[in-house]
């Protein structure tokens, strides 16, 4: 085991994070004096209305504020197992750190979406924020492996408010026939950045050190919790008002309402119960996002990057490259992926984007040099991109009236088993056999997963009614 001395730059990057709250603070304030126009209506292909402007203002600041998050996130991505390795430790305690992540988001999940009804999105946002920016600070710093394990582990329960929050501030403003091209909008700017993120994060640590990354995130999760905190308009009680009327322009919502203690939560009504049809359809969504989380921290940010180090003998930049390579197919087909969700259904789009996910692993099993990891990662990147909303908008339409964020924040926890059992059951296989064995383990394993759900899960895209036409006399 090694000690680590604290590095100096730390001190200079606390400073940075004091220098870019006070600089965004005025800006941010400015953007959120904006009124929003009302009444506005984008309009599909279809002739459908999507989205009215407020609606399309709240999506924005959600957007802006998860692609902030998610770079941060992306460019310790390279990083992490080569940081891990300066401590000495073994490649089973490499994907310890990473599976110490998944098991905060685990345990967080379900009380962040508790937080979110009780204290509402904007609030639980901005926890996250606060708690990501200390986590990443500790971890940045962190002069042993313990610590930076018990960092990790903080960072991880930042994340899961972050992303719990955000979620349901899609599925708030969203209605089951745009539900698909929401999401997969705001999973298009999610899966952009963390797949951007790499590419700088990559080019730090080649230039300065493998510390630089997490401070940079920490000072991006301070720019998490202004954007929360004092743009973000509260979505709590619209999700009712949505699906009564989902082409209808918002009522008036303050910029910031107060969410102090003193404001009892909005008065609810007993949820209905999950009926057993959609209590095994829920499984079986859930069985799909825990096979692409199992193979996302498992795979792609554990074994794959200590492959291409040891075999193909990469280095971090290039790794980083390589993983933002796939950031292009997830932005390419975000939006064609949603309206594919809502035009031909979930299950046309989660079946064969979970078994082409399988497929890229193979491809990064037989890959021997940086032109055959670029091409795997892009295929990888084409599957995300197609699958993009599709699960998520999947589990949102399983949720009865009430229920939604109780539904998705167990839904989030199941996928973050996946994250957390993915990095400790490849890194195991990886040791004891080889890593070329853990990636086939894990192609199986998603194959498995989509077979199971085209065999099994009805599809819940509802039957669109047809459009009523006044007729005159």
């Amino acid at each position: 085991m090694v000690t680590r001395q604290l590095p100096a730059s730390s001190v200079i990057l606390s400073r940075f994070l004091r220098f870019a709250t006070v600089a965004v603070l005025p800006h941010i304030e400015r953007l959120k004096r904006v009124r929003p126009l009302r009444g506005f209506r984008q309009r599909s292909g279809s002739g459908d209305p999507l989205v009215d402007r407020q609606r399309a203002k709240i999506l924005a600041w959600a957007c802006i504020l998860i692609a902030v998050n998610q770079i941060g996130f992306g460019s310790v991505v390279p990083v992490l197992p080569l940081y891990a390795e300066t401590f000495g430790v073994s490649e089973f305690a490499v994907g310890l750190t990473i599976a110490i992540y998944g098991l905060a988001r685990f345990i967080a999940n379900v009380p962040a979406g508790r937080l979110a009804d009780l204290r509402g999105r904007r609030a639980t946002l901005a926890v996250g924020g606060i708690i990501t920016v200390v986590g990443n600070l500790l971890t940045a710093v962190a002069p042993n492996y313990e610590l930076f394990l018990g960092a990790r582990f903080l960072s991880g329960l930042g994340a899961a408010a972050v992303l719990t929050g955000g979620q349901l501030v899609v599925n708030d403003i969203a209605s089951p026939h745009n539900r698909g091209r929401l999401m997969s909008i705001y999973q298009g700017v999610f899966g952009f950045a963390v797949g951007i993120g790499p590419i700088p994060g990559g080019f730090l640590a080649d230039r300065f050190s493998l510390e630089i990354p997490f401070l940079v995130y920490a000072v991006l999760a301070g720019v998490v919790t202004l954007i929360a905190w004092f743009a973000m308009p509260e979505t709590r009680d619209l999700r009712s008002q949505t699906l009564a009327n989902p082409s209808a322009a918002l009522p008036a919502i303050p910029d910031c309402p107060a969410t102090s203690p003193d404001t009892p939560p909005p008065a609810t009504t007993l949820p209905a119960p999950l009926t057993p049809a959609t209590r095994t359809s829920f499984l079986l969504i859930c069985g799909v996002s825990f096979s692409s989380f199992f193979a996302r921290t498992g795979a792609l940010f554990s074994v794959i990057p200590l492959m291409a180090t040891n075999q193909m003998g990469l280095s971090a930049g290039q790794i980083g490259l390589g993983l933002g390579m796939n950031s292009l197919m997830s932005v390419l087909l975000a939006y064609p992926s949603g309206w594919m969700t809502d035009r031909f259904g979930r299950k046309a789009v989660i079946v064969p984007s979970t078994i082409l996910t399988g497929a890229s692993l193979l491809l990064f099993a037989v890959a021997d040099g940086f032109n055959g990891f670029v091409f795997a990662a892009l295929i990888w990147g084409t599957a995300g991109g197609i699958s993009s909303s599709a699960p998520a908008a999947y589990a949102a339409d399983l949720a009865p009236p009430g229920r939604s964020a109780w539904l998705l924040s167990r839904y989030r926890t199941f996928a973050d088993a996946g994250y957390v059992a993915g990095p400790l059951t490849l890194g195991f296989i990886a040791t004891a056999v080889s890593p070329v064995a853990a990636l086939w383990a894990c192609a199986g394993l998603l194959v498995a997963a989509g077979a199971t759900f085209a065999l099994r899960a009805p599809e819940t895209l509802p039957a669109r009614l047809p459009e009523v036409r006044s007729v005159s006399p």
